[in-house]
C-alpha cells in the first residue's frame, strides 16, 4: 500500500506506535539483545522523525521504518564481536561440581518478553499472522544462530526469509546490488544450516503431557528435589547460564549441578513465577536470602522435546525481571 500522507506536514505518522513490537523484534533479531533492541527502536523513530521531510510515500510507512531499523542495528554491529550462549563459545560441556566462573564482559544473549514482540492484550487488533511470525522467530535457538552471521548476512536474510522483503527491496535498503543480496542470502542460509540445521524449525503448540511436565518442573525445583530433576530432562539436555562460562549436559550433571553449586538447601528456598520468552516456556526463579526473602535470582528459559526438557538457559541478569514485568521480591508464602 503506497502513503499518500504528507509526512513532512505530519510527522506524527512516523511515529505510530503499532510499528514499535514487529521493529523490536527485528531489531532483537539482529541484536541478540532486548537492552540493545530496545535502544535501537528508539533511534529508528528518531531518525524517522528527522528524516520525515524525504520521505517520498513510495512505500508505506511501515516498510520505511523497518528500512531505517535495519540499517541502525547494521551501523550499531560495527565491530564483529558477536552474543552467544556459553554452549556457542566452542567448549566442552563442564564439570558440574566445578568452581563457577563468571565473564560478565562477554556480550552474552539475552531473552526477550513475549509481551515486548506480540504487543500487549489491550494493544488493539493486528496481524494474526505478523504475531506469530514474530514470536516464532525470536526463539533462542534462532536468535543465537543468527549470531554467527556477518552483519549484513543477517540483515538480508531477515528482511528476505522473515519479512518476506522482495531482493530488489533488499538491495534497495541495504545498500548493495540485487545479485549481491541472492549471494548474501545463499551463503547466510548455509551458515545458518551448518551451524544449528533445526534453528529455523517450528514447534506445536504445548500439549496437555508438556503443561503436566512444567508443572513438574516448577515442583520439583520449589520442593529442591534433585532426584526427580533427573527425570525432567532428555538424555542430551542442555543447561547453561550466562554470565557463567560453563554448560553441562545430560540429566545427571543437570541435577549435580544444582545440588552442588546451587544456594538453595532446602524446600522453599527456591520459587517459581511463569513467564513466556522467545516464544517459550519460562520462569522468573526467586531465591529465599538469609533474611526469609525471595529476591530475583534468574530466568529460566526452556525448549521442550516431547515430554522432556532438552535444554535451559537461566540468565543471570536481574534487570530482566523488570522486562519481564515480574517484580524484584516477592511476598512471603502464605504459612502452611
Amino acid at each position: 500500500m503506497t502513503v499518500t500522507t504528507d509526512i513532512a506536514a505530519d510527522r506524527e505518522a512516523v511515529l505510530d506506535q503499532r510499528y514499535r513490537p514487529g521493529l523490536l523484534a527485528h531489531c532483537y533479531r539482529m541484536m541478540g539483545s532486548v537492552h540493545e533492541a530496545e535502544d535501537l527502536v528508539q533511534e529508528t523513530y528518531l531518525r524517522a522523525w528527522r528524516a520525515a521531510h524525504s520521505f517520498e510515500g513510495r512505500s508505506s510507512v511501515k516498510s520505511w521504518l523497518y528500512r531505517i531499523a535495519t540499517n541502525a542495528c547494521l551501523d550499531a554491529l560495527g565491530s564483529p564481536q558477536r552474543r552467544a550462549l556459553p554452549s556457542g563459545l566452542g567448549q566442552d560441556p563442564s564439570d558440574p561440581t566445578a568452581e563457577l566462573v563468571q565473564r560478565p564482559e562477554v556480550p552474552w544473549l539475552e531473552p526477550i518478553p513475549d509481551r515486548m514482540v506480540t504487543g500487549e492484550p489491550d494493544a488493539g487488533p493486528g496481524d494474526p499472522a505478523r504475531v506469530v511470525a514474530d514470536r516464532e522467530t525470536v526463539r533462542l535457538a534462532f536468535v543465537a544462530a543468527l549470531q554467527h552471521l556477518p552483519a549484513r548476512q543477517r540483515a538480508v536474510l531477515l528482511l528476505r526469509d522473515v519479512l518476506a522483503w522482495r531482493a530488489a527491496e533488499v538491495a534497495d535498503a541495504v545498500g548493495v546490488s540485487t545479485a549481491a543480496v541472492n549471494s548474501l542470502h545463499q551463503r547466510a542460509r548455509a551458515t545458518l544450516a551448518s551451524v544449528h540445521p533445526d534453528a529455523e524449525a517450528t514447534p506445536p503448540p504445548l500439549t496437555g503431557e508438556q503443561r503436566d511436565l512444567l508443572d513438574r518442573y516448577v515442583s520439583a525445583f520449589e520442593r529442591y528435589d534433585v532426584s526427580a530433576m533427573v527425570h525432567l530432562f532428555t538424555t542430551d539436555a542442555v543447561w547453561e547460564m550466562p554470565p557463567f562460562t560453563g554448560w553441562y549436559q545430560g540429566p545427571e550433571a543437570i541435577a549435580r549441578l544444582v545440588a552442588v553449586n546451587c544456594p538453595a538447601e532446602r524446600t522453599g528456598d527456591m520459587r517459581l513465577v511463569a513467564t513466556d520468552a522467545n516464544g517459550q516456556p519460562a520462569f522468573g526463579l526467586y531465591m529465599r536470602g538469609p533474611d526469609g526473602v525471595h529476591r530475583a535470582f534468574h530466568v529460566h528459559v526452556l525448549d521442550l522435546d516431547g515430554d522432556r526438557v532438552r535444554h535451559v538457559a537461566a540468565f543471570f541478569d536481574a534487570s530482566l525481571f523488570e522486562k519481564f514485568g515480574l517484580s524484584p521480591e516477592l511476598p512471603a508464602a502464605p504459612a502452611a
